[in-house]
């Protein structure tokens, strides 16, 4: 299935990531990691603008009295939006907190993971981390390659979790309260002649949307993992996706324009040639999203 996307912005992002809406303002946040620029979009002027360059954003949430958590290779971060941005927690029980995607819960902390992925060599495996309202970082599971998009769904009761390279979508029982994860399954095993699972989240309906990287698509899957449609996207590099709109209803869609050839790449994928991305898309299905927790870090 293709639906008729549109591009947003097309700022030749070298890997966009990171999209988040922020319904009190109207805005869409989103990233270039790799080129080290943080974007606004207003969906009241249809204008955007770079609003921090120089500093990586890998992952991105909103926090309660305004401003940004945000995970990068150098750990957690908090930064207001004006000022320098200021280091949070850089290591976890000894290891580093290198970090990609993020999300808040609805208690207001941060969740990552951490990633050491290297096809050269011998890795460490990564962490699923919490970084708590009082800026200690509790370590909620590991033995990650890849890990990446995270998403709850309606009811805040289950966590998604993306393994990219192991081509894996993880579920989780979420406990809130401690926090805590439980009774950890394969949500979906993402075949090898498909993309890899990126980004994610979740709708109103508690269906959930990934984005294919490779796979020049964002994909939905019902709330018991079967494949509900697949839609497909100009960019070959499709990296992560959000809701957004004044009714939530929009989906807001990051690619990437520097190719990155992984051994866990499809057979049938040419690295060498196509549109491999940089684009912020947009599209309406007429399904409505779950806005995001907002995270509320030494709040």
């Amino acid at each position: 299935m293709r639906s008729e996307v549109s591009i947003v912005a097309n700022n030749s992002d070298r890997c966009g990531e990171a999209p988040i809406w922020d319904a009190e303002h109207q805005m869409l946040y989103w990233s270039d990691c790799v080129g080290a620029r943080f974007y606004r979009y207003s969906w009241q002027t249809r204008a955007h603008e770079i609003l921090k360059q120089g500093f990586e954003v890998n992952g991105v949430a909103l926090q309660q009295a305004g401003g940004f958590v945000v995970t990068n290779n150098s750990g957690f971060w908090l930064w207001d939006g004006l000022h320098k941005p200021r280091l949070v927690v850089d290591q976890a029980d000894g290891q580093k907190c290198q970090l990609n995607d993020c999300i808040a819960d609805e208690c207001g902390r941060v969740l990552s993971s951490s990633v050491f992925y290297d096809s050269t060599t011998e890795y460490a495996l990564g962490r699923l981390l919490a970084l708590e309202r009082n800026g200690k970082v509790r370590i909620l599971d590991e033995g990650f390659h890849l890990g990446n998009g995270l998403g709850f769904s309606p009811d805040g009761k289950t966590l998604y979790f993306s393994d990219s390279v192991a081509r894996r979508i993880y579920a989780y029982d979420y406990h809130l309260a401690e926090p805590h994860v439980a009774n950890r399954r394969v949500f979906v095993q993402v075949p090898d002649d498909e993309g890899l699972p990126d980004g994610l989240t979740v709708d109103a309906q508690g269906f959930v949307w990934s984005a294919q990287w490779y796979g020049s698509c964002i994909v939905r899957y019902d709330p018991d993992g079967k494949l509900e449609r697949k839609i497909g996207t100009p960019a070959k590099q499709t990296s992560s996706l959000t809701f957004g709109g004044p009714d939530s209803s929009d989906i807001f869609i990051t690619t990437a324009g520097k190719s990155e050839p992984m051994p866990v790449m499809p057979k049938h994928y040419d690295p060498n040639s196509g549109y491999f991305g940089g684009a912020l898309y947009q599209l309406n299905c007429g399904i409505k999203g779950n806005p995001e927790f907002k995270a509320r870090i030494f709040e």
